[in-house]
């Protein structure tokens, strides 16, 4: 670490590569931390979790009992050991909480007065932040199991939803109606999730082992169907057959530059893909459990050198490296199946939420100071007086004194 700093002061390496070694070397020693509590509100199991973008301090989670929390992230105790506080609660007690389970939550990109909910009530609320009412309501036909809002769009405020039903419905903010259906999946669709790169481009994934990226400017359908094989995108009739998984698909990450796309099949398996090609990377990450009919929330670490992949495995959170498939550890803690994560990228921590009611907190280990050096500050502080060195230790001092 002291090269990094000299070689940087010196100007001899680039600012973020100090940025990306100390943010690699955090998320390496990610470990469960005592002295962090998540304040446990929800009486079902935590399906979704999501942290804004805004400040970084404030969490959503959304539960199978249909309560939606908001937490604040933030210690003002000045203390090490703290809980993270319920800031309001969208209760059971509550006219306006979901019927049922709430599969998807998340904060607007550009402002924390409103947040996104949806659930299998069969509708998708946009809610008020301050008054923790709905300002808007959507009505699907069937459960809705994923909706995603860009992070980047500025032509546009679509919200992308995936219900039971085949199509993909796109909702527009501004208008308060639904403005456009995509069809081409056969089976219902379980996640969603638009480009952090290009704001018109959305990727899809369906019980139809089927993964979509679509430009939602064209008419004539998606730009192209994910192929494990890498078959010939050319000929028209193989995006019939084109399968991204052997089983249902129901996880969807980018990276943080938009520039992969990550997808988790019933299957078993993870893949990563070429978002502009759609080719098959072929980075194997061997067997990732995976038995959830519903939608898997994971996550991808940003500003690291190389960067991981955080993703739900049973009772554990499963780390990998992106670009080399290798398993670099299991974060154990909870006591029955994690179902999300989110990474914090300003702090590199991560939050994972599951069927046993907790949100874990996941903290980087603080780095342990040299024991000789901190001995040698403390008991040799070296101080001038007319050319001579005193030592500041008490047993020096008595050998001057005899002296």
């Amino acid at each position: 670490m002291l090269g990094f700093l000299t070689a940087r002061q010196a100007g001899l390496d680039d600012p973020l590569r100090l940025r990306r070694a100390e943010s690699t070397r955090r998320v390496l020693s990610l470990k469960l931390n005592p002295d962090r509590d998540v304040d446990r509100i929800h009486g079902n199991g935590i399906n979704t979790i999501d942290i804004e973008a805004i400040e970084g301090r404030y969490m959503l989670s959304g539960g199978a009992d249909g309560v939606i929390v908001v937490y604040d992230l933030e210690n003002y105790s000045g203390k090490l050991q703290y809980t993270c506080k319920a800031v309001c609660t969208v209760g059971r007690s509550s006219k306006y909480v979901h019927k049922f389970s709430v599969e998807t939550v998340q904060w607007y990109p550009y402002d924390t007065g409103m947040f996104v909910s949806s659930s299998f009530d069969k509708t998708m609320k946009v809610w008020d932040t301050e008054t923790l009412k709905p300002a808007e309501v959507f009505q699907f036909e069937g459960n809705v199991y994923s909706h995603h809002l860009s992070p980047i769009a500025r032509k546009h405020s679509l919200i992308a939803v995936g219900t039971k039903e085949p199509k993909i419905q796109l909702c527009d903010l501004k208008s308060g109606s639904r403005i456009h259906v995509l069809q081409g999946h056969r089976a219902e669709v379980l996640s969603v999730r638009w480009s952090p790169r290009y704001e018109h481009i959305l990727a899809t994934a369906s019980a139809d082992s089927k993964v979509k990226v679509w430009d939602v400017r064209r008419a004539s359908g998606s730009l192209f169907t994910l192929d494990q094989h890498n078959g010939d995108k050319s000929k028209a009739s193989s995006e019939a057959v084109n399968t991204a998984h052997d089983g249902r698909v129901n996880g969807l990450c980018f990276t943080g530059d938009g520039l992969y796309l990550l997808t988790t099949g019933t299957d078993d398996r993870m893949r990563l893909w070429n978002s502009a090609t759609g080719e098959n990377t072929l980075v194997n990450y061997g067997k990732v459990c995976n038995e959830s009919r519903k939608r898997l929330q994971f996550t991808v670490s940003r500003g690291c050198s190389p960067e991981f992949v955080f993703v739900p495995c049973g009772s554990s959170v499963a780390v990998y490296g992106l670009h080399t498939g290798e398993l670099v550890t299991m974060l154990r803690g909870h006591y029955n199946n994690v179902d999300c994560c989110e990474f914090h990228p300003d702090y590199q921590e991560l939050y994972s939420g599951g069927k046993d009611c907790n949100i874990l907190a996941w903290v980087p280990v603080i780095r342990a100071s040299d024991v000789e050096e901190e001995t040698k500050s403390a008991n040799q502080v070296q101080v001038l007086i007319t050319g001579n060195k005193i030592w500041k230790n008490p047993k020096v001092l008595e050998l001057l004194h005899l002296g």
